[in-house]
């Protein structure tokens, strides 16, 4: 019996080592293969298209000629470009931490709802964010109309608020939070609710005090991560603004909104400078990275803090 079974332990030994030899590769070509042409055509290709017709006096067709370093020369130089780099900023500086915090403190009111008010309550948080930006975008042109707009009849008031030199940026900055704060407050739902429920009852046993204390040395810390989170999509999203710009003040008035994307548009589809649009683009890419890069390792060792 016992040189059964070895003899049956050697079998599977080997069956084991010849499936291991083995390889599907059949399997492998026909799980992998769509992915990575995909992933070529439609990522890899155009990336390094635009980067070779950066160097290039191209139209928006393409066609063209070599010309060095001299669209980088020219971004440089280019006073608009400029401008609409530090309004990107300042939309920023309006959007990812307003929105970060509203959707921290927005989660804290919500987790702490009975299950039916919950649901109700997210459903209608959450509901601008399913909205496409057209419709967002017209609901507001709407609202805060300078003729017959809900906002300037409860103001008393009779702003233009889209294209105000001084309220406009600040008017699209609103329209964003409102539009994609509900994304912002699931993310810190699922990050509050994972939190273990012991901790809170050690706290109580502890006598930690006031919520508070309890926010601070326990939510808080424990849902760090989430908001690490949240602010670099943030970030990332709002350095690429574009379509609510677009669509509500058209980079006006004299130019006091036109952000970068807005300017690449520009130069590629109405100037028909696709060389130009494209140095441009490497140059929004570069800030992107870096400013993400940057951001991820700040947060990162604040959490190691």
């Amino acid at each position: 019996m016992a040189s059964i079974s070895t003899e049956a332990a050697d079998l599977s030994v080997q069956r084991v080592r010849h499936s291991r030899r083995r390889t599907p590769w059949g399997t492998v070509i026909i799980l992998v293969v769509p992915f990575l042409i995909v992933y070529v055509a439609f990522l890899i290709y155009p990336t390094v298209r635009v980067f070779q017709l950066s160097f290039t006096n191209s139209d928006i067709a393409g066609i063209g000629s070599y010309v060095g370093v001299a669209n980088y020369v020219k971004l440089w130089k280019d006073p608009i470009f400029w401008q609409s780099l530090w309004h990107t900023a300042y939309f920023i500086i309006l959007t990812v931490v307003p929105n970060t915090l509203l959707g921290l403190a927005f989660g804290l009111i919500v987790v702490r709802q009975k299950k039916v008010v919950r649901s109700i309550v997210l459903v209608l948080l959450f509901m601008p964010f399913i909205l496409p930006v057209s419709v967002v975008t017209q609901i507001y042109l709407w609202v805060l109309s300078a003729a017959y707009g809900i906002i300037n009849f409860l103001l008393g008031t009779k702003i233009n608020w889209f294209q105000d030199p001084n309220w406009a940026m600040p008017s699209v900055a609103f329209v964003t939070i409102w539009w994609t704060v509900g994304f912002n407050i699931l993310l810190f739902i699922a990050g509050l609710e994972a939190i273990p429920k012991e901790y809170y009852e050690a706290a109580s046993l502890d006598g930690a005090g006031g919520g508070f204390r309890v926010f601070r040395f326990i939510t808080w810390p424990l849902v760090w991560p989430v908001t690490s989170l949240v602010f670099t999509l943030q970030l990332i999203l709002q350095w690429k603004i574009f379509d609510q710009v677009y669509l509500l003040t058209n980079g006006g008035p004299f130019n006091r909104t036109i952000v970068v994307l807005m300017y690449m548009y520009q130069q590629a589809f109405t100037r028909y400078k696709g060389g130009y649009a494209s140095t441009i683009s490497i140059a929004l890419f570069v800030i992107i990275l870096i400013t993400s890069l940057t951001q991820i390792r700040l947060l990162r060792s604040r959490g190691a803090a």
